[in-house]
């Protein structure tokens, strides 16, 4: 099983879009729609503009994995999509990890120093690997003013990359 990590191509959109909606949906029954995610539908546009980019993880052509950085300037970035085929989940494959360290590589070498994220209360797995991965739970108060707020995002995070832990 050789797994690939590599950034957006529009020859992955559909796979992207139907893994996406899958694990919301079918997974954790969240009443999201493509409609309510118009930027699955222009990736490069929105999510590999200024030094944001978008990764997936593929294994024989098949998406089973996603994730996303969208620079909101200021040194600042805000971690969105991250998805993972649930058979491909867990330490033994180490997908999810992979992705992370590939956006977290990427911020650092692009001078992003403050990753933001939001999710919902349902997807407690992602809050105890965010946690383990250094991200804080912080209050809404704390985003920045250019954090887009998601609808049902509840609960948010903060990771500081290297370089500001040192200041």
């Amino acid at each position: 099983m050789m797994i690939k990590i590599q950034p957006y191509t529009p020859f992955y959109t559909q796979p992207i879009i139907d893994l996406i909606l899958t694990i919301q949906q079918q997974e954790f029954g969240l009443p999201i729609t493509l409609n309510a995610q118009p930027d699955l539908l222009k990736i490069a546009e929105f999510y590999q503009a200024k030094k944001g980019n978008f990764w997936i993880a593929v294994e024989s052509d098949r998406v089973i994995g996603t994730i996303a950085l969208i620079d909101i300037d200021n040194h600042q970035g805000v971690l969105r999509k991250m998805f993972v085929h649930p058979h491909y989940r867990g330490k033994a494959l180490g997908v999810g990890q992979t992705l992370l360290e590939t956006l977290l590589n990427w911020a650092i070498e692009h001078s992003i120093y403050e990753i933001y994220l939001g999710t919902v209360e349902v997807f407690k797995a992602a809050h105890r690997f965010y946690e383990k991965n250094g991200f804080v739970q912080i209050p809404p108060e704390e985003l920045p003013s250019t954090f887009a707020l998601m609808p049902g995002d509840t609960r948010f995070y903060r990771h500081r990359g290297e370089i500001l832990e040192n200041c």
